[in-house]
């Protein structure tokens, strides 16, 4: 039996999903979390062997979940499952380890076999993302990236020189250098450009 824990904000499409994969005979959804943080602090009691989460989440995306399962050398399988067709994100996704990335849009038999072959060790990729995927290399390193998220969502350089214990004139330079790589005028469309690249 294929150990499941669901992580998805969306209630319904996380009952939905839920109901579709307790159809099929090897696989049980043994929790559900609304978001990244959640899910955290539940996985070392519920002890799944896949994690099914979404992309965007509020307080820990599916990917910093991914990262710190990997991080914490947990042996958990994860595979996202989203509507963001974006190279960006799944180059994003491998990097922390996952194993499976679906679109929302596939078939429901799509995500049991990719669920099936994730645990017995293999990858389940959409295929077109793939190949899109290494096309266009993530200029940002990961403080840029944090930094640009924060100020995209209406956060002074003071606030997040404090909730990343940062000098102001540090964060000014993070936010310059994600600017410049990314080749726009401005932070509002920088961070516009790399969400649209899938790179936040």
């Amino acid at each position: 039996m294929i150990r499941v824990m669901l992580v998805e904000d969306q209630a319904m499409v996380r009952g939905a999903l839920s109901a579709l994969l307790n159809l099929e005979a090897d696989i049980e959804v043994v929790a559900q979390a609304e978001d990244g943080e959640s899910a955290w602090k539940m996985l070392a009691e519920v002890k799944p062997d896949v994690v099914v989460t979404d992309v965007e989440m509020p307080h820990l995306s599916g990917i910093e979940l991914a990262q710190r399962i990997q991080r914490h050398e947990l042996p958990i399988s994860v595979v996202i499952v989203t509507t963001f067709a974006r190279a960006g994100f799944l180059r994003r996704a491998l990097d922390a380890g996952v194993r499976g990335y679906l679109l929302k849009d596939a078939p429901s038999a799509q995500l049991a076999d990719a669920l099936r072959n994730v645990h017995a060790g293999g990858r389940s990729i959409d295929a077109q993302l793939a190949m899109e995927a290494w096309g266009e290399a993530d200029p940002l390193n990961d403080r840029e990236r944090q930094v640009l998220r924060m100020a995209g969502e209406g956060q002074s350089a003071s606030e997040i020189a404090t909730a990343l214990n940062l000098s102001q004139g540090t964060v000014r330079n993070y936010l310059s250098e994600a600017i410049g790589k990314l080749g726009v005028g401005n932070r509002i469309e920088a961070h516009r450009l790399a969400r649209q690249k899938g790179w936040l």
